[in-house]
């Protein structure tokens, strides 16, 4: 109890008086055990301490809004777990586009102009899809699907219960295969008669 008054006492400091001394000192007393907090989601001491850098920059330019907070060590944690979830989505997203898997082998379609375009009608086709999806929905399905985040931190993340991420992603699973279906059928050659 005597940290949290203390560490309140440290921000208002901050806030009021632009104290670095009050700055340093709430640097001092929680960089460890938010670096610590940070590696236990991002699994890398370098990670850890850019997030919790970047949570103690924040608070510098944003110290006039300091006094608002009323449980500054839950904020303190809580930006340091947001920001620590942001960074693996953005390494997520990034590996995605840098992944080879995306590249999908078809040596037939390659080579195939036709062919060639009616995948890429497939894949806006999907895109619309994607985007006609209830915003909930979409928003997780992106999240899992785009930013490769597991069930369980989107539900974290949107602070709801695992069960409603699998039930969001069955609705969008279910849509989306109904789509495609669709547009398979309709983009299937017609046998030619001879």
């Amino acid at each position: 109890m005597k940290d949290v008054l203390h560490i309140k006492w440290l921000l208002d400091q901050v806030a009021l008086h632009q104290s670095e001394e009050a700055y340093k000192k709430l640097f001092l007393l929680l960089h460890k055990p938010l670096c610590q907090f940070a590696f236990g989601i991002l699994k890398s001491n370098d990670h850890a301490q850019e997030v919790v850098s970047d949570v103690f920059i924040h608070i510098w330019e944003k110290k006039e809004k300091l006094p608002s907070i009323e449980s500054p060590l839950v904020y303190l944690y809580k930006a340091v777990k947001n920001r620590a979830l942001n960074s693996i989505a953005k390494e997520r997203r990034q590996q995605a586009l840098d992944s080879s898997e995306w590249l999908v082998p078809l040596p037939s379609v390659y080579f195939d102009p036709e062919k060639l375009m009616m995948t890429e009608e497939l894949m806006q086709k999907l895109q619309q899809a994607i985007e006609d999806l209830p915003s909930r929905c979409r928003l997780i399905f992106k999240l899992v699907k785009d930013d490769g985040l597991k069930y369980k931190e989107v539900a974290e993340l949107l602070q709801i219960s695992v069960k409603t991420v699998e039930a969001q992603m069955t609705i969008a699973m279910r849509r989306l295969g109904k789509c495609m279906q669709l547009e398979v059928f309709r983009q299937e050659p017609k046998p030619s008669k001879k």
